[in-house]
Order: structure tokens, then C-alpha cells, then sequence
């Protein structure tokens, strides 16, 4: 019976070969157990040791009898120990070495990719040529442990870990706690405030509850909320100008309003339309400007930053 890399077997102590370690066999095959991969007291010859079975740095099989967070088939979240720009992401897996997650598994954009600490759903499994390597866990092994979102969490804050990040938006496996495994979730891109990464830890609120437990979520407060945070957000930033105003309004494009905001161009007409409300600010063209400003300083900032707001228009 041949040994398979990533699975569990009980095996007998076989002999002893010093200064390596001991040799295991289960009567037809023998596999070699490093004096650094024993847990506890040394074994016996004849001892019965249950063993993990995966490849040294010098991909020969190996034993240990250390534990590792997932064998060959099963799905685990792992921590990104390293990243390297030609092989991909490197993962803790509970043995004191790592489990590569290749690049081909990784998103094509680099802002997507997992930076180390972030924390991946995968199942481990084998490559072309036997190797153990980590294969993205996606929604077909993931909805098999999900459970239907409850609703009375429809409008609450909520974290969870990216699982898959495209254009259109972010899968995010929402924490189960005490409840069961999680909830699966997405975050369209309109309610991103930045570009998610896979495998990033993420805070966001249930906005609808879908019929098939799933959740839609939003990394932005409600909008009665939101517009106030973003209102005296978009005033403080004013205040800090030369001036007392910015090239930025109603004219101004989406893209630049995510880009110097990180909100909709909606939230930002919400919040600077409550500015006006108030009698904080005004809006001159493609400028807004403090209300305190009187009309000629405003004809002179604007004379002044012309080139600011072509730059604005032109991001």
C-alpha cells in the first residue's frame, strides 16, 4: 500500500537511524519521521504512531507528528505567512511550514491579492505531480456550510473574510459565531468604499436578506447616517484649504469623487446639499466654497486654482 501526501496514517516504528530519526512503515512501504517532527516522548521500535504524511523541503515524503489545520480534500481558512510575486502566497498550515497557494489561484489584479495576516478559505489538494498546494476555496465547497442569514440581521454591522474580490464586487463569508460556520454575502462594487482584497478581514452592514439566506452588504452607513459622517468629513477637508474651497461639486465626475472621498458621487451630493442646507458652504461653477468666504475672495480662489481644478477634471 503506497503512502498519499496529506492524509493521516497509523504507522509501526520500524528501526531508528541516527542522527536523522525513525523510519515508519505500514508493512509494505517505509516513510522517514525526522527527530524534529516528534511530539512528546521518543517511540519505541514497535510503537503504533499516528502521523501526517507531506513533503520536506527537498520534496521527498516525510512524517510528522505534528497536527496540521487541514489534510488532503478538506477546507480550512489559513493565515498568509508570505507572498511571492513568481509562485504566489505562501500559508500557514499548523506544522511549522507553509502550504503554497499558487498564482494561478490568485485574482489578475495585484490590488486584489493577499497581503500577509490576511486570511484565505482553501482545500488542500494535490498538483500535477503530487505536490500538496492550496486551491481557493470557492461558493460550490463554501455553500455546503453556509447557513441562512436570520433576519434580525438585516441592518446590522456585521465581519466577515473576503473569499473571491471582482469588479463587480466582493463575496465576504460572514462570521457564524455561535451560530454555525457563516453566512454567505456580497458587496456590490457601487457599495465598496476600496478595492477588497482576497482573504481580508471586512466590516460591513446587511442592506437585504435574499430569499436563499444569502445577504447583500454595504461597507456605508445608512444614508441618513452617512450623509452626516460624510458631511463633516467633506467640511473639515474644506476648512484645511487655503482659501476655504475645493474643485470639487456637482459637476464633478464619480471616478474623482471615489478616488478623493472614497464615496458615490450620490453620498457626496447628499452631503454637501446638507452643507448648503445649513448655510456652511456654496457652489460657484465647478468650485465649492465656506459660506464665510465673501463673493470677491471666492472669484480670487477660483482665479488662483484654476489649474487645481483642471487637474481635478483631468485625475
Amino acid at each position: 500500500m503506497s503512502f498519499v501526501a496529506g492524509t493521516t496514517e497509523t504507522l509501526r516504528v520500524d528501526r531508528e537511524v541516527s542522527p536523522y530519526g525513525y523510519f515508519l512503515s505500514n508493512g509494505e512501504s517505509d516513510v522517514l519521521m525526522h527527530y524534529t517532527e516528534l511530539v512528546g516522548s521518543k517511540p519505541k521500535i514497535g510503537d503504533q504512531v499516528e502521523v501526517f504524511l507531506f513533503f520536506d523541503s527537498e520534496d521527498r515524503l516525510a512524517a510528522t507528528m505534528k497536527k496540521p489545520l487541514l489534510q488532503l480534500g478538506e477546507l480550512a481558512r489559513l493565515q498568509v505567512a508570505d507572498v511571492h510575486p513568481r509562485l504566489g502566497c505562501f500559508l500557514e498550515m499548523g506544522l511549522g511550514r507553509q502550504l503554497l497557494l499558487p498564482l494561478s489561484e490568485l485574482p489578475e489584479s495585484i490590488e486584489y491579492r493577499p497581503l500577509p495576516g490576511d486570511e484565505v478559505f482553501v482545500v488542500m489538494k494535490h498538483d500535477k505531480i503530487g505536490r500538496l498546494v492550496a486551491k481557493i476555496a470557492f461558493e460550490e465547497e463554501l455553500s455546503e456550510l453556509v447557513f441562512p442569514a436570520p433576519d434580525s440581521w438585516n441592518n446590522q454591522w456585521v465581519e466577515g473574510w473576503v473569499t473571491k474580490t471582482l469588479q463587480l464586487g466582493s463575496f465576504v463569508m460572514i462570521d457564524g459565531g455561535v451560530v454555525g460556520f457563516g453566512v454567505y454575502g456580497l458587496i456590490p462594487s457601487a457599495e465598496r468604499i476600496r478595492p477588497l482584497r482576497l482573504g481580508e478581514r471586512v466590516s460591513a452592514r446587511i442592506t437585504f436578506i435574499r430569499e436563499d439566506g444569502r445577504a447583500n452588504l454595504s461597507m456605508a452607513q445608512r444614508k441618513e447616517v452617512g450623509r452626516i459622517e460624510d458631511a463633516d468629513r467633506i467640511l473639515a477637508f474644506m476648512k484645511e484649504r487655503p482659501g476655504g474651497g475645493m474643485p470639487y461639486s456637482d459637476q464633478t465626475d464619480a471616478d474623482i469623487i471615489k478616488q478623493k472621498f472614497g464615496i458615490s458621487k450620490g453620498a457626496f451630493k447628499r452631503a454637501v446639499g446638507k452643507l448648503m442646507r445649513e448655510r456652511l458652504v456654496t457652489q460657484k461653477g465647478s468650485w465649492t466654497y465656506l459660506a464665510d468666504q465673501s463673493p470677491a475672495v471666492q472669484v480670487e480662489n477660483a482665479d488662483a486654482h484654476s489649474s487645481e481644478a483642471e487637474g481635478a477634471d483631468g485625475q
